[in-house]
């Protein structure tokens, strides 16, 4: 059994497909999977999807490309909508300062948010976080020592030094097809230094295919190839990655049930 624990299921080119795309991860052994909200706009939606499938729970979030659109002065929006018993994570949150869509003090304020709803509803904070590793540990140390919480530095792609800020919080790190990239050995380097018991896997769908599919729509079918290629890297068998990420997920994710 393998979960995606991050996917998009409500963006049209898999919603359009629904039916199909689940067939395809069940036949792929892919049980469960999180879609993952982006915007308070679109959360309906994200919801719906979860709604519709036994085995599909949802996050509530503004990724921070749209932190200016959707700014939050505090977690209480979140919070709201995170009573829904299919809401199973707070996010995507964080820093993206590669593309800046937003501007940072409000990327920041609004990752504030995102932490004091996780803390409060005791749901997992799932965080991006891009070009700004600095920042993202500076923040999420202060706000631990506050009080704790959980979350998954999620499709991790920075680096040792991110990954073991975030091991020392107590994160989990989740591996997506980048790391069957020809180009990722650096990303690989770091992933064979993760406790397995901190592991996760998923898709990112629809983007960042995994070898051999890359350049085609990404799915929660895929997230089999990102786990046989942990499997290699880590040398033990593909079912070990399956049981152990999937132990990890329900671990992490207490809203989902099996």
């Amino acid at each position: 059994m393998f979960v995606d624990s991050h996917c998009h299921l409500e963006y049209e080119s898999l919603a359009a497909d629904a039916d199909g795309m689940m067939a395809r991860a069940k036949a792929a052994g892919v049980d469960y999977c999180v879609t993952i909200g982006t915007k308070l706009a679109t959360f309906p939606d994200t919801l719906a999807v979860a709604g519709r499938f036994a085995t599909v729970w949802c996050s509530v979030g503004v990724h921070p490309h749209h932190a200016a659109e959707e700014p939050l002065k505090d977690a209480a929006p979140l919070i709201e909508r995170a009573q829904n018993p299919k809401v199973a994570g707070i996010g995507e949150t964080g820093l993206d300062y590669f593309y800046d869509r937003s501007p940072r003090p409000e990327q920041i304020a609004v990752f504030r948010a995102h932490i004091d709803a996780a803390r409060q509803t005791g749901l997992p904070l799932i965080i991006h976080t891009r070009d700004a590793e600095d920042d993202t540990i500076a923040i999420l140390a202060e706000e631990m020592g506050k009080r704790a919480f959980t979350g998954v530095l999620h499709c991790f792609t920075g680096s040792q030094r991110l990954a073991q800020a975030g091991l020392e919080l107590g994160l989990y790190v989740s591996a997506s097809g980048i790391i069957t990239f020809k180009k990722s050995e650096s990303l690989r380097e770091v992933f064979r230094t993760i406790p397995m018991q901190r592991l996760l896997i998923e898709t990112d769908a629809p983007y960042l295919a995994p070898v051999p599919h890359r350049g085609k729509p990404n799915e929660p079918a895929f997230v089999a190839h990102t786990a046989a290629a942990l499997a290699a890297l880590r040398g033990v068998p593909v079912e070990d990655i399956a049981s152990v990420t999937s132990a990890n997920f329900f671990r992490l994710f207490t809203m989902a049930r099996p």
